[in-house]
């Protein structure tokens, strides 16, 4: 069963035929692709997945509002594909059908121990600190945390690392779930270690996201000198592409920064490769180990992490694994179970994994990271959304108007019969309003509602 972030619909027309295309999912790529959920929620990733204190990313919402509130766009929140209606009664009712549903699920360490209480993916950190329905009850007790490591050093690890170390009351005024800013008041957590199996100069995160948390004074940064060495292949990286020269330099100066008045530490723990949790008679997490890591000549990727056979611990007693996010199939839909997407050709989605360019599933198309896999940042999503609508403009003319009754008005209907409470854009203005009032009473940007049973008693009033 897919498990979507609500989808919408919109009308293409022309004089001469007029389209209706079904998007499944309303996060970024979702709505950029009706530029040109699950959830009764839409906004996705912006919502349950940009931090907190990242308010000025969130404004991207701005602009998805002004296409939800377009006439010829409908929101169906509060909607599951593959339980409350199937792909192929959507491929029925619609002229084309658009998979836009990002990724919900994780890639494993596949270590001992990972199991171990007090071992979370980043994505389930980062959904139960942004009010996300399924995460609400993540079993974080941060009063019983000192020590934290994070496997993966992208910007996902580096938001969860900043959460974590921030200085608490800078995050009351944002839009953090009040239940994770109940957790960090009274948290003990006083380090954090990002463990990454390659060196800085193979760093997956972004240089602003680095710059803003290795200059926070509260923060002492430490990297040993020893994983900072530069071989001929980095400084060749680093010629070649200047931003890992950047991240380079942003994480060399800030180790050298003795920052006195800070309370909280961060460790930078490079060339060291995940190889077991270590848990206690009660399975909880006591320590994270190690294999530290070289770096050798590879004809695909240039480099890879190989391990020296040197081990090390770490004493922690919680562990964020940040790896990568996976996407999930979706019944009747070719899927690449190993690269975790949908195989496609500028955006067609193709007949199988290994299929030619032309053989593709008409009327079926993929956008985000469903299409490309869980890479780049928000705004990647409008490059990736134009190629997506750019195939579907292509295909124009062989594509079918959707027959009289169907399209929007037959899925409402279809929805109705089954009983679904959807939640309209009307619904979720009212859902919003009042989470922004709600804020406003506490001095936040907006205190969600974290459950769908209020999000529903809010967006549909008796």
């Amino acid at each position: 069963m897919l498990r979507t972030l609500g989808f919408a619909a919109r009308r293409y027309s022309t004089a001469a035929k007029q389209l209706d295309v079904c998007i499944v999912g309303s996060g970024p790529a979702g709505f950029y692709t009706a530029d040109k959920d699950r959830l009764p929620t839409p906004f996705g990733l912006v919502r349950t997945g940009v931090a907190p204190d990242h308010g000025d990313t969130k404004n991207v919402t701005n602009q998805f509002t002004r296409i939800a509130q377009d006439p010829r766009v409908n929101f169906f929140g509060n909607v599951t594909v593959g339980r409350d209606v199937s792909y192929q009664e959507l491929k029925q009712l619609y002229s084309a059908v658009v998979l836009a549903y990002g990724a919900e699920s994780d890639r494993r360490l596949n270590i001992p121990g990972e199991d171990s209480k007090g071992v979370f993916a980043a994505r389930e950190f980062v959904w139960w600190y942004n009010g996300h329905p399924d995460q609400q009850h993540l079993p974080v007790d941060l009063s019983q945390v000192e020590s934290v490591a994070i496997c993966g050093i992208g910007n996902v690890a580096l938001d969860c690392a900043r959460i974590l170390l921030r200085p608490v009351e800078e995050l009351a005024t944002t839009d953090i779930a009040r239940h994770a800013l109940q957790q960090l008041r009274s948290s003990k957590v006083r380090q954090v270690h990002l463990c990454a199996r390659r060196g800085p100069v193979q760093a997956a995160c972004t240089p602003k996201e680095l710059k803003e948390l290795v200059t926070m004074p509260s923060i002492a940064i430490h990297a040993k000198p020893s994983q900072l060495a530069v071989s001929e292949s980095d400084q060749a990286e680093m010629k070649a592409v200047r931003l890992k020269r950047r991240i380079y330099e942003l994480i060399a100066n800030a180790a050298k920064d003795p920052k006195p008045g800070a309370t909280r530490d961060l460790y930078f723990q490079l060339y060291r490769n995940p190889a077991a949790i270590i848990a206690d008679a009660d399975n909880q997490v006591q320590a994270l180990r190690v294999e530290m890591t070289r770096l050798v000549a590879d004809p695909e990727r240039g480099t890879k992490a190989v391990g020296t056979g040197e081990f090390v611990e770490y004493p922690v007693q919680m562990v964020l694994k940040s790896i990568g996010y996976k996407s999930l199939p979706i019944d009747g839909v070719p899927f690449d179970s190993k690269q975790g997407i949908v195989p496609n050709s500028a955006g067609r989605v193709l007949t199988g994994v290994n299929a030619q360019k032309d053989s593709v599933v008409p009327g079926l198309y993929v956008c985000g990271w469903l299409k490309r896999g869980p890479t780049g940042i928000i705004g990647t999503n409008l490059t990736d959304a134009e190629e997506t609508f750019n195939s579907l403009a292509q295909d124009y003319l062989s594509l079918q108007p959707a027959a009289a009754g169907t399209a929007g008005s037959g899925l409402k209907q279809l929805l109705q019969r089954r009983g679904k409470h959807v939640v309209d854009h009307r619904a979720w203005e009212r859902l919003n309003s009042y989470e922004v009032q709600q804020g406003e009473k506490e001095g936040s940007a907006r205190i969600k509602c974290v459950s769908l049973d209020d999000m529903l008693r809010v967006a549909h009033p008796r």
